[in-house]
């Protein structure tokens, strides 16, 4: 990636996001050399808790062996496979055999709902994600993942429909958790007019982010517009300085909180 866009990012981050989490991006490699293996879990295990570990500065790269959950697998692009009767498992479970997530009314619902749910194949055997300041100029990613609180999200909603005439630049799909954060801004990059994705809307992994933050995934090619337009945008008024300086005093709370 350029080093000029990645070191004026984090300048203007700075100035108008004081304290706010910088981002993670992901990318498809053939290569799992940049960043830790992420061993084969034992049993059940959403992704969303390993990512965590990139939040605080460490990069790690998957395989579909690394990811403990059909979904995830699926999520990433490692696999087309639903689990049997999902459509039971999405909804009212079955008595005595399923327990239901009961996320949809009913299974003709979900049967319903998953027509429209769109699926790709991962194209590389690996995905890495990496923070944003430890990415490499060798490194090309995909997607833009930031975990935020609500002040920080409100910035980023307007600065991905500062250039765009349709109000729907940003969206939020019924999703997974990881879906929500893979497989959606994934195959926003390809679209002719890519759009920011809201997620971890998902009940099943909120318990492995904290409560008060939410993600805000955009391609890359979207997200190099965004940075571009930043310097003639709503944060150099003064209505955003108000929300700056909040987010600013919200971290520092935070982290003499932790």
């Amino acid at each position: 990636m350029d080093s000029n866009l990645k070191e004026k990012f984090i300048r203007l981050w700075k100035k108008y996001l004081d304290g706010a989490e910088l981002p993670m991006v992901f990318y498809y490699t053939q290569e799992a050399e940049s960043a830790h293996m992420v061993k084969p879990p034992k049993g059940h295990k959403c992704v969303i808790a390993d990512l965590s570990t990139v939040r605080n500065g460490k990069s790690l790269c998957f395989n579909a062996d690394s990811i403990g959950c059909a979904g995830g697998r699926r999520y990433f692009g490692f696999s087309h496979e639903i689990m049997p009767e999902f459509e039971y498992f999405l909804s009212c479970g079955i008595p005595g055999k399923l327990e239901g997530e009961r996320y949809k009314k009913s299974p003709e619902l979900v049967k319903e709902a998953m027509k429209e749910m769109p699926g790709f194949r991962a194209p590389a055997r690996y995905i890495v994600f990496k923070p944003w300041d430890m990415l490499a100029e060798r490194e090309e990613p995909d997607v833009v993942v930031l975990f935020a609180r609500p002040d920080v999200l409100s910035g980023l909603f307007t600065l991905a429909n500062f250039d765009e005439a349709d109000p729907n630049a940003v969206f939020a799909p019924f999703a997974a958790g990881c879906g929500s954060i893979v497989q959606y801004p994934y195959l926003e990059k390809g679209s002719q007019r890519p759009r920011g994705v809201l997620g971890m809307f998902d009940v099943s992994a909120r318990p492995w982010v904290p409560e008060d933050l939410l993600t805000f995934s955009i391609p890359m090619n979207k997200f190099v517009r965004m940075v571009e337009n930043m310097e003639e945008s709503f944060l150099i008024t003064p209505s955003w300085a108000k929300v700056g300086k909040r987010i600013n005093q919200a971290e520092k709370g935070s982290q003499s909180q932790s």
